[in-house]
């Protein structure tokens, strides 16, 4: 009971410290031990702690008014387009805040373009976020229709990097 106790003072700390510095979400490892804290974009952030071992739920995204938003496997979200826009795209959204890399090494090929077609276990992308490179993968099925972030930008939690035309 004294390590659970422990358990929840150490993640109190850590929402606290996500507060002071305005952090969005914090992945912390130790050998076997994980934890994972997001916060939404809304009035108050909370943290929802699992049953499993130092382990925290994130918070669910929120989508904009007349989108529909799924959330993804990796913590990121795949937004529908709009009824408003027409299109039909579907948004592929960066799911933590870091640099985008297009490409796995400076040398390398792009992982994608316009006209590249994915699945969704393809990855699009990097997003490198405190020196740990992060695979984004496209979860979705379709064509690439739009690359929308530059290879080395600074993107934040939410931003669209491509989107894609669904099958």
């Amino acid at each position: 009971m004294a390590q659970k106790n422990n358990d929840v003072k150490k993640i109190k700390e850590l929402i606290a410290i996500m507060k002071e510095n305005n952090l969005v979400e914090i992945e912390i490892k130790h050998g076997d031990d994980k934890i994972f804290l997001k916060r939404s974009d809304g009035p108050a952030p909370k943290a929802q702690i699992a049953a499993v071992p130092m382990m925290g739920a994130a918070i669910p995204p929120t989508g904009a008014a007349g989108a529909e938003v799924q959330p993804t496997a990796s913590g990121g979200e795949v937004q529908q387009g709009s009824e408003q826009d027409g299109k039909g795209l579907v948004e592929i959204k960066s799911p933590i805040v870091g640099t985008f890399y297009a490409t796995p090494s400076p040398d390398s090929d792009v992982y994608v373009e316009v006209g590249s077609e994915v699945t969704p276990t393809t990855v699009v992308c990097i997003i490198e976020a405190m020196k740990v490179m992060n695979e984004i993968k496209a979860e979705v099925g379709g064509t690439i229709a739009e690359v929308v972030a530059e290879n080395g930008q600074a993107v934040e939690y939410g931003q669209v990097l491509f989107k894609v035309k669904p099958e």
